[in-house]
């Protein structure tokens, strides 16, 4: 089992991304492949086209609150797990949702916990989408990620804070073997100017993703990324970073 992450501020298209790459390990046959969306503000399914109805924050919730008479935390919480997971063809989809409320999750996060990681092991690949805090990644997940892609615009300010994110990664001491940043939303021309400043944060930089009119419109339509045409510039060159990536695994 692989496990990749993605992580980057609001509006650089990580999402996007990463239904892009779980796209990539379906047509390769690299299944199965399960997608986590651990951003608070979860939007996954939407480029996956699929439809949430539970997600672990409302089962954590309801945890807290007490489970029904005669149903111990821990056959509720692997019940609620089982109804969370969205299956789809080669891939199943499971969103963290909201963050934690008011007084002590401990219980409900270690069951979570434990109950993750057999899930997990039922998988090849483990796509993560991931807010810019990495909060999931520090308290829901346990296992190594094989590799985290920090994605950002083609901008200074925006690969200064690709650099705070992996800086984060390190400081939470997290099982991370490898940090990529990825650019995304680049302009014709910008590639030197883009690697220069990545070089001069000290950032591994894997691959640059043209900005994509194709993309955006299917984005307010409400079309799922997945069914982007096979000839899209952007998947394209999404493509080739992500077959680079999954052959150094």
């Amino acid at each position: 089992m692989h496990s990749i992450a993605f992580a980057g501020k609001g509006g650089t298209g990580k999402t996007t991304l990463a239904g892009i790459l779980i796209r990539y390990l379906v047509e390769n046959d690299l299944t199965p492949v399960l997608a986590v969306d651990a951003d608070a503000n979860a939007n996954l399914n939407e480029v996956l086209g699929l439809e949430v109805i539970e997600t672990l924050g409302e089962a954590r919730e309801q945890m807290k609150k007490g489970v029904a008479s005669g149903m111990t935390k821990d056959v509720f919480m692997e019940m609620k797990l089982q109804e969370a997971v969205v299956e789809s063809n080669g891939f199943d989809l499971i969103v963290m949702g909201r963050p934690e409320g008011a007084g002590c999750y401990c219980a409900a996060n270690s069951l979570l916990t434990q109950y993750l990681e057999k899930l997990i092991g039922n998988y090849r690949y483990i796509v993560m989408d991931n807010e810019a805090g990495m909060e999931h990644l520090s308290r829901l997940t346990t296992n190594n990620i094989d590799a985290l892609l920090v994605v950002s615009d083609p901008t200074r300010r925006g690969l200064q804070a690709a650099s705070r994110i992996v800086n984060l990664a390190e400081e939470l001491n997290l099982n991370i073997r490898d940090k990529y940043v990825l650019v995304n939303l680049a302009k014709e021309g910008q590639a030197k100017e883009i690697k220069d400043v990545a070089a001069s944060f000290s950032l591994e930089l894997i691959g640059i993703i043209p900005e994509d009119e194709e993309i955006r419109t299917y984005d307010l339509k409400g079309i799922p990324t997945m069914e982007l045409p096979s000839n899209n510039k952007a998947l394209n060159a999404a493509f080739e970073i992500f077959e680079k990536l999954i052959s150094s695994l």
